[in-house]
């Protein structure tokens, strides 16, 4: 588990360092000039001590961390930031903390009623866990990479891209139309997938969803069809309704009486204007209705 380690300030390390070397290189100045071997020596321990002052500072910038290493055993994660001081034997890990967009690639797969399409996903997402994100995994941005491509097609295959009329299914997601409700079961995955390395995921959203090319052509007009027909059931009842009205009105006001005969004409007459595509030519009959 991730372990937070407070480490000491590395200003108060700067000044022991200056100290250190402005020691040593006296030490060393004044045992040149009186042949005192005990003097270089001791310029010799300073100099070391700058050394190993020197090599334990880090700097930790903002949303950024370290981890800390010790001959193969995990210390801790400095997420403080500015300049520090640690242990010279430990070794760092630089690990970045912020955010991360993953812009997946478009994936060709089959939905749930076998029908080709390609889908892509954006991904929002940041390490959470230094300790399970440097050993959990052995490279957590190519885990990301791998299992988000994973997910994406779990999804994919889990639901049709559209609902279509001539199938027995009724379910109520697609991946067309379940809008929002589709991108939290895609961030929800995810997420389960992604905590093995200590990452969590902040937004996962459809960036692209089409059919495949070779039935993009056959769907589009499925789908035009599908849209003429429902046209044209609202022109049919609209007609009929406006047929209707005209009925009751000439029946209501007495201006015209029509036996059955002529009130299917009439009907036809009118749901032949109203229905057409065509704009209607009128025919003025000077005669008698029979004519």
């Amino acid at each position: 588990m991730e372990k937070i380690v407070k480490p000491v300030s590395g200003y108060l390390a700067i000044l022991l360092g200056i100290i250190s070397f402005l020691a040593a290189a006296y030490l060393f100045f004044a045992g040149t000039q009186t042949g005192t071997g005990i003097l270089t020596l001791l310029g010799i321990v300073f100099f070391i001590a700058f050394i190993f002052t020197v090599k334990g500072i880090i700097i930790v910038n903002p949303n950024h961390s370290r981890v800390l290493t010790f001959f193969g055993k995990y210390i801790g994660t400095v997420k403080e930031n500015g300049l520090m001081w640690v242990n010279p034997f430990y070794k760092t890990a630089h690990l970045s903390l912020r955010a991360h967009n993953h812009n997946g690639q478009q994936l060709k797969v089959n939905d749930k009623l076998g029908n080709p399409i390609e889908i892509a996903a954006v991904t929002v997402w940041r390490v959470t866990d230094t300790y399970k994100a440097s050993f959990e995994v052995d490279n957590y941005l190519q885990y990301v990479n791998v299992q988000s491509e994973a997910a994406v097609r779990h999804l994919a295959v889990s639901y049709s891209y559209d609902r279509m009329e001539d199938t027995e299914t009724d379910e109520d997601i697609t991946l067309r139309g379940g809008g929002d409700k589709v991108n939290e079961m895609l961030e929800k995955e995810l997420n389960e997938r992604l905590s093995p390395a200590g990452i969590t995921v902040m937004e996962a959203r459809i960036s692209h969803l089409a059919y495949a090319p070779e039935i993009a052509g056959a769907m589009l007009q499925r789908q035009q069809a599908t849209a003429i027909v429902a046209a044209r059931t609202k022109i049919v009842e609209g007609a009929v309704g406006m047929v209707e009205l005209a009925l009751d009105r000439l029946s209501q006001k007495e201006i015209v009486v029509l036996d059955e005969e002529r009130k299917a004409a009439m009907v036809s007459n009118l749901l032949v204007v109203l229905c057409g595509e065509s704009k209607v030519t009128p025919v003025v009959n000077t005669g008698t209705l029979h004519q």
